[in-house]
């Protein structure tokens, strides 16, 4: 936990480090650098008192949310402030160009902040297990991003108006950058141009929005993967249970634990002699075996927190080599309720038979082995054994004998109980003490499971006679355990798929190669199949998360329409959407080349972070144009043109911002990044995928629209009056 957490606050400051070096590289100025950067400790602070406030905790989860937000929170403050600083450039004075800066953008950063907030409502209420992680990183980046807006409005044209004082260089004067410069100019240049041809050819226009839209859902439906539940995390810890075969004692249990420990003494880390050290080989810091009658369990830690899995073979091949003996060794999930739960599905075969659902566990359990291979990484353990091997004495009793011998067959029941554990009959007080009384007889007459059959029963008319006299005995065998599910008798098989294999592909494949099979060869009368465990979690939580990201886009798509006073202009920020799911694809894809990154739950919650805040740049472009065309008077095509020209900066000052300030959470390896890892990759791959896509599709969508759009528009002052 304490390098986890130590983790995260070291990218909070390199992110923040990051972000500030980028302000530099746009701003050439150290004054409006420091005016944004206040945004980043303000924010941060006062989101650690916030959620100290609502109740929230900090963890791992809650503090990478804070990591996310540090390169969020600059977004308005960028926004606000660029404004400021380009009307200084222009000739206003220090108050002038602090309020008309923070003014006329005030909507469109009040809208960017709104959505990106409003986006985790869905998710504050998800009363799933997931959402309890969910609710961690949503309260965090909920607090920062408001708090940034505050600061956006209040504090950043505040110092604006004390630091942005005395001559301000233009563009053409400021300190120059060989390679970054050229490169800026001919981006913005090309977008400049880009924006121009567009206005003036209306099928242009349409051909790149369908391409752009085309390809970018193609790309989602090939490359979509397949979804897990949660990530495992990379505890220090792996575990494992011996199973052998059935009727195995104590001492043979513990003398399969002696043979472990020895075969794995090599690896053992112990105190070195002096001037010794522990060789590398030394990878095991501690060790443990437990023998029970019948099983047995042993666990491991590593000398590197990082490397646990390595014990598994280390540990899982001496226990094998016992013959009979199936031995699943594994590194526990940090989100599972038990050991082995955290991405375990399992199989369950009910009947009202045991033998028959026991013939059919055996028949399901070969078949997963030669589907899921355990060599391979994955783990199948029947729960409970499959062999009806545990020594049984049964007693049948002859209802005819017994009426003839005046008995019943709870008299004689309770006088074998008698002769072996004992039979409470009363409850009594001894100084004060409450004890049970209990009968017992003598312990010589039940040394020997052979002697039960001559266990005495006394008669109604005083006379002993045998237990064999009125039941038949049987030795015989029986399951060590009997399972229900739904008070019906069930045997499951749980299986735990290698971890780079996600939980949907496993469950399609034991549903076609193993339950559907079995099906078709046709299953015994009464006896049926079914998923249950992690594969229910799964569905149930995709289904809710389906509906959480269509709700998400709602609510962004309605705050659009106040802002706009639209309807139509909303659906062209949305576009932005689609293209920014597919970005977060290709950030899966691209991380999947270094590491195995499955698309769990976790992973999908950057989805819907994508939907609050890739909008804000196509936000800012739509509202520039409109303010160009409603308050300063021009014509559709040039209001669009000047508004890719003022936006493109803050556009891509507020994505390179956010991008180099989480791409620490992404890159940094250690203790806990495997838990956001995944999610940080797909909201920058998002984030930048969309940054560069939004210049292509804004300015044609707003060329085909924003004209008989505001044609139709009536200003207020013209309509006629009532009178």
């Amino acid at each position: 936990i304490d390098s986890a957490i130590q983790l995260v606050v070291q990218n909070i400051y390199y992110g923040g480090f990051l972000a500030v070096v980028i302000l530099l590289v746009f701003l050439r100025s150290w004054r409006p650098t420091v005016v944004i950067a206040t945004a980043i400790p303000v924010s941060v602070i006062g989101s650690f008192v916030a959620m100290a406030m609502l109740g929230r905790s900090l963890n791992v989860i809650s503090l990478a949310g804070i990591a996310f937000a540090v390169g969020m929170v600059v977004d308005a403050a960028i926004v606000v402030l660029e404004n400021i600083f380009r009307l200084r450039q222009q000739g206003y004075s220090r108050a002038k160009a602090a309020y008309e800066g923070a003014s006329q953008v005030w909507p469109a950063v009040l809208v960017s902040s709104l959505t990106t907030i409003f986006v985790f409502i869905p998710i504050l209420i998800m009363d799933l297990e997931v959402g309890q992680l969910f609710r961690d990183i949503a309260v965090a980046i909920s607090v920062a991003v408001l708090l940034s807006l505050l600061v956006s409005v209040t504090l950043i044209p505040a110092l604006s108006n004390r630091l942005l004082g005395g001559k301000i260089d233009r563009a053409e004067s400021r300190i120059r950058i060989p390679v970054i410069d050229h490169f800026g100019a001919a981006f913005t240049g090309f977008w400049q141009g880009f924006a121009r041809l567009v206005v003036r050819s209306k099928t242009l226009a349409l051909l790149t929005v369908a391409v752009i839209t085309t390809g970018a859902a193609t790309f989602t439906y090939f490359y979509l993967p397949k979804l897990d539940y949660l990530p495992i995390g990379n505890r220090n810890f792996v575990i494992g249970f011996v199973q052998p075969p059935e009727g195995y004692n104590l001492d043979t249990m513990e003398s399969i634990g002696l043979k472990v420990g020895d075969a794995t003494r090599q690896y053992w880390q112990i105190e070195a002699p002096p001037g010794e050290e522990n060789s590398e080989e030394r990878k095991i810091k501690r060790f443990f075996f437990v023998a029970l009658r019948g099983r047995a369990f042993m666990g491991a830690a590593h000398v590197d927190d990082s490397k646990a899995e390595e014990l598994i073979p280390l540990l899982q091949g001496p226990a094998r080599q016992e013959p009979g003996v199936f031995a699943f060794l594994f590194q526990p999930s940090l989100f599972g309720r038990s050991i082995g739960s955290g991405r375990a599905i399992e199989v369950d075969i009910s009947g009202p038979d045991l033998e028959t659902i026991f013939n059919v566990g055996r028949q399901a359990f070969f078949r997963l082995n030669g589907t899921l291979p355990p060599g391979q990484g994955h783990r199948t353990r029947p729960r409970p054994s499959l062999s009806l091997g545990e020594p049984e004495v049964r007693v049948l009793p002859d209802r005819v004998r017994l009426n003839d011998n005046g008995l019943s067959a709870r008299q004689l029941g309770q006088s074998i109980d008698a002769f072996n554990d004992g039979l409470r009959v009363a409850e009594i007080s001894v100084d004060g003490r409450r004890i049970d009384l209990t009968l017992m007889g003598p312990k010589t007459e039940n040394e020997a499971t052979q002697s039960i059959s001559m266990l005495p029963i006394v008669t109604n008319d005083g006379r002993i006679i045998p237990v064999q006299s009125v039941s038949d005995v049987l030795v015989t065998n029986g399951p060590s355990e009997i399972r229900r599910r739904d008070r019906v008798r069930t045997v499951t098989m749980q299986v735990s798929p290698e971890k780079s294999m996600p939980l949907e592909e496993a469950i399609e494949i034991i549903s076609t190669q193993v339950i559907e099979p079995l099906k078709a060869q046709g299953l015994p009368d009464g006896v049926s199949i079914r998923i249950s465990g992690a594969a229910d979690k799964l569905a149930e939580t995709w289904s809710v998360m389906i509906l959480d990201l269509l709700l998400a886009v709602v609510i962004v798509y309605l705050i659009m329409a106040v802002l706009f006073e639209s309807f139509v202009y909303p659906l062209i920020v949305m576009l932005s959407v689609p293209i920014a799911a597919a970005g977060g694809l290709l950030g899966l894809v691209v991380l999947n080349i270094y590491t195995v990154q499955a698309l769990d739950m976790l992973t999908m919650l950057g989805f819907v972070i994508l939907i609050g805040i890739v909008v804000n740049n196509s936000i800012l472009l739509v509202h520039q144009t409109l303010h160009h065309i409603r308050v300063d008077g021009m014509d559709a095509d040039a209001a669009i043109e000047r508004a890719t020209q003022n936006r493109i900066r803050p556009i891509f000052m507020s994505t390179l911002t956010s991008v180099f300030g989480m791409l620490p959470l992404v890159v940094f390896p250690g203790a806990g990044a495997e838990l956001y890892r995944g999610l940080g990759s797909v909201v920058l791959g998002g984030l930048s995928l969309s940054a560069v896509l939004t210049m292509a599709i804004v300015p044609p969508m707003m060329s085909i629209t924003v004209s008989w759009m505001e044609k139709s528009r009536v200003p207020k002052e013209t309509l006629p009056s009532q009178a």
